[in-house]
């Protein structure tokens, strides 16, 4: 049996700093003795320590604090541009940036409109235009020249295996399902870029900050113009094989067409049966009005509230409204049995609590497992929330690690 082989010094002086970093970005500002008794390092060690960080530029000092009793103790911070990362949603209609420094502070934000082209285009005019409107969003958003990382969220499914966009139509990605566009994209950025579908980014959001907090087995449900899933399973985001998992606007479903009669990507399966314009549809064919499924919902809402007459019939169209999707939740929760479901997108979070309550009545009424539905608790855009997690988290393991040895 090998034995192990034993740390050298500057490998355990990498772990050291490593360790002293991670508490310097959990802690906030910390003096030398606090450094010191979070790491279990003596004054001496934690005195080298921070000098070699601060030559290394990952550390600067951050004023003193007074206060304690003895003298006044110097404290040290991360140094916010010893890297900087960016999050993009790119939709058909605009890309949002937001970049911030690597405490996670947001030092800029910027809507980039991406007007729809002016008749086909070839392969390299759409790939110069996605080049083109990534490089406005970022500059908009004050990007630095040195990015660390770029995460990008997209309403698709990049396959891991070949890196290509599936599950969308050049219509929901105008110039992004070029073939080796994201390798393209980095390198003409010049920086280490990653594309996800963007509801597995709002998950991810949910699982750091909202509602899925502490829970390891939990579904998102995103229920807008398009229907789409995040299944995390044991802590870990499940894409599956291709990327596509959660794609389930797809998915088959009684009583709507299916892909034999309208073509792989026509209106079919779940999507036909409760997306934004199926949602749109039944509200209007109970007297409620509205220009999208948010607003036709958020107006049932509001009728079902008021206590007239239109109350009975906004009621009973919301009823149907969340008979249709937990049909698809009910096979979704049948095979993954999950601990809770968060729900979110503009007609679920229209919908409020009225609707929540009436999807998870609706479901409990078709399977055995009966878990609590939840409405998203991650503020703004989640699709930027869940893509900045990421980036973040991939430029602090490589900063953090940089005092490694080669």
């Amino acid at each position: 049996m090998p034995q192990p082989t034993p740390g050298t010094p500057s490998l355990l002086r990498a772990i050291n700093d490593r360790a002293a970093l991670q508490a310097l970005l959990e802690r906030g500002p910390l003096t030398r003795p606090e450094i010191g008794a979070l790491t279990g390092l003596s004054k001496p060690t934690a005195s080298q320590l921070l000098l070699r960080l601060q030559e290394a530029g990952l550390v600067v000092p951050g004023g003193v604090r007074e206060g304690l009793p003895g003298r006044t103790a110097e404290i040290y911070r991360l140094n916010p541009s010893a890297a900087y990362v960016a999050a993009l949603d790119v939709t058909r209609t605009h890309i949002d940036a937001r970049v911030a420094d690597i405490t996670g502070a947001v030092v800029g934000e910027y809507r980039q409109p991406t007007p729809a082209p002016r008749g086909p285009r070839d392969t390299e005019e759409a790939t110069e235009d996605a080049v083109r409107n990534v490089r406005a969003a970022l500059d908009g958003a004050h990007a630095p020249a040195a990015l660390r990382h770029v995460v990008v969220g997209v309403q698709g499914a990049p396959d891991p295996g070949t890196g290509t966009l599936g599950y969308a139509t050049a219509e929901d990605l105008p110039g992004w399902l070029a073939p080796g566009l994201v390798a393209t994209l980095g390198r003409r950025l010049g920086v280490r870029l990653s594309v996800e579908n963007n509801v597995n980014l709002v998950a991810q959001a949910e699982q750091a900050h909202g509602s899925a907090r502490g829970h390891r087995d939990f579904v998102l449900l995103w229920a807008d113009e398009g229907l789409g899933a995040a299944l995390v399973l044991g802590g870990r985001l499940h894409r599956g094989a291709t990327g596509g998992a959660g794609e389930i606007g797809y998915m088959p479903a009684p009583g709507a067409p299916t892909a034999r009669q309208t073509g792989r990507y026509g209106d079919h399966g779940y999507q036909a049966l409760g997306g934004g314009s199926a949602v749109l549809r039944i509200l209007r064919s109970y007297g409620v009005r509205g220009d999208g499924p948010a607003s036709a919902v958020g107006e049932a809402v509001r009728a079902a509230g008021s206590g007239g007459r239109e109350a009975p019939a906004a009621l009973a169209g919301l009823r149907d409204v969340a008979g249709r999707l937990a049909v698809g939740l009910a096979s979704i929760t049948a095979v993954v049995d999950p601990e809770i479901v968060v729900l979110t997108g503009g007609t679920l979070l229209a919908g409020g609590e009225l609707l929540r309550g009436l999807v998870e009545e609706e479901l409990h009424a078709l399977t055995i497992p009966r878990p609590p539905l939840l409405l998203s608790a991650v503020e703004g855009n989640p699709v930027l929330a869940g893509a900045l997690d990421l980036a973040l988290a991939a430029a602090r393991d490589e900063v953090f690690s940089s005092t490694l040895p080669s």
